[in-house]
């Protein structure tokens, strides 16, 4: 735990249980949501074939659809929480490792 609260820059055992729920309940929460937000536009497994390279299609488009998703319910339930600080600041680090940092200059 010391080593995650000085890597976090927190100061309590609180703060980091708070962040490793709200990671969890994120992480949950993108993929319930996503289902039916894919299903309206009209993405379903049923329209690709069983074939290897479709599958690969499928799970990666999936992935890229629900990535957005979850970067924003990232930042929201960090606010709901209380962690929005830390959470942002999360946010920012991590999109710009992926090379997207431009988003917030």
């Amino acid at each position: 735990m010391k080593k995650l609260k000085e890597r976090w820059e927190i100061d309590t055992n609180f703060e980091v249980v708070i962040i490793l729920i709200v990671f969890a309940i994120t992480g949950s929460s993108s993929v319930k949501i996503a289902r039916p937000l894919l299903e309206l536009i009209g993405f379903s497994r049923a329209i690709f074939p069983e074939d290897g390279i479709y599958t690969f299609l499928y799970w990666t488009t999936r992935i890229l659809i629900i990535f957005p998703i979850y970067q924003f319910l990232l930042v929201l339930f960090g606010w709901l929480f209380g962690q929005f600080k830390f959470f942002w600041k999360f946010e920012k680090k991590m999109l710009g490792r992926l090379g997207l940092g431009f988003l917030f200059k």
